[in-house]
């Protein structure tokens, strides 16, 4: 079946932030199912109102994927107060009570950049990419990879990603790994460890 690439419809958000637990694997940190829900909202918020670019993956006229990027120079495309109120006060709640969890990881994603920067003038980030886990239609992920290229083909992105994702899907997509650290978090689950990476591609 033919995958079209064009601008998310904004009812399938609720899709979104799913795809984001099960792809992110959100599942190995809390088991509290309405924990999983807040912070993958949470989640989606977040990056929906930085990106420039939004495509969205659609077969049959359903939603099977999504691509976030943030340009720079480009204007964003989806912000949204209450989305951003939403987002402040999870971070809050993080920086309160999860110091050793979501605290450490972003304080590892902001060392990494800070490294990657001395050397790189990037030109944007993708933010956030994800396909429906039960979908059966393959090449999902290629093709909103491939339409954003078309989009700022000779640009320089770069990407956060960690083992609890597929990250070998960048690398196989001619992506270059640049950081790279191993970090334990501490969480409601117990401790997890992972690695977390920065890849780059110039488009």
């Amino acid at each position: 079946m033919e995958i079209e690439i064009k601008d998310i419809r904004r009812k399938d958000y609720k899709k979104a932030i799913q795809f984001a637990i099960k792809g992110m694997h959100f599942d190995w940190y809390l088991d509290n199912q309405f924990i999983l829900n807040v912070y993958g909202r949470y989640f989606w918020y977040l990056e929906i109102n930085r990106a420039t670019q939004v495509l969205a993956a659609y077969t049959g006229g359903e939603f099977v994927g999504v691509l976030l990027a943030e340009i720079k120079g480009e204007e964003k495309k989806r912000q949204s107060f209450p989305q951003k109120a939403y987002v402040k006060i999870i971070d809050a709640i993080q920086k309160t009570f999860f110091k050793g969890g979501a605290g450490l990881y972003e304080d590892t994603t902001k060392e990494q950049l800070a490294h990657y920067l001395k050397s790189e003038t990037p030109d944007g980030e993708i933010l956030f990419l994800a396909a429906d886990p039960n979908c059966k239609i393959k090449g999902i992920g290629t093709a909103l990879l491939c339409a954003l290229e078309e989009r700022e083909k000779g640009k320089t992105l770069y990407l956060y990603t960690d083992d609890a994702c597929t990250y070998q899907f960048y690398e196989h997509r001619g992506f270059e790994r640049m950081e790279e650290k191993e970090i334990i978090l501490e969480m409601p689950k117990g401790q997890v460890p992972l690695k977390c990476f920065v890849y780059r591609k110039k488009l």
